[in-house]
């Protein structure tokens, strides 16, 4: 483009001196000047394209990037929710065997507590019995037995 501009320059002045200057020379500067123009413009677009693909593809690696980062979130985050559903699963069955042990040691203790109770009533009333038989014995034979 510098060469243009001088080019333009020398024949600029050319024009002032020379009478028989061919103003044509000029035109064909100028068109000179044009096609120039337009490979800057070119060179300035491709520049752009390029630099349009390269933001695009950044951007789909980065795209890329965040949704691996995301999945694998959200694996662990499912891997962190099964292991509390199988810890919760062990708690509850952990609680459930403990809560029917209990039951049935409560079971185990009403009966015992039952049995207790009717031999307690049984040797209350054979002792009442066995009272009453030698309170019994002690009428027919006149005899009292003191403290029985």
């Amino acid at each position: 483009m510098e060469a243009l501009i001088n080019q333009f320059t020398f024949l600029s002045n050319e024009s002032l001196y020379d009478k028989n200057f061919d103003p044509s020379t000029i035109e064909d500067l100028m068109k000179l000047f044009e096609v120039e123009a337009y490979k800057s413009w070119a060179g300035l677009e491709l520049e752009h394209q390029i630099a349009e693909k390269e933001a695009e593809t950044s951007l789909h690696e980065a795209e890329d990037y965040l949704d691996s980062v995301m999945e694998s979130a959200m694996d662990e985050f499912r891997r962190f929710e099964e292991e509390m559903d199988r810890m919760a699963e062990d708690e509850l069955k952990s609680l459930v065997s403990k809560a029917e042990r209990a039951r049935k040691m409560g079971n185990l203790m009403e009966k015992s507590a039952s049995l207790a109770s009717k031999k307690y009533v049984e040797a209350a009333m054979n002792a009442a019995g066995n009272s009453m038989k030698l309170a019994w014995k002690g009428m027919k034979s006149n005899k009292v037995y003191p403290n029985l």
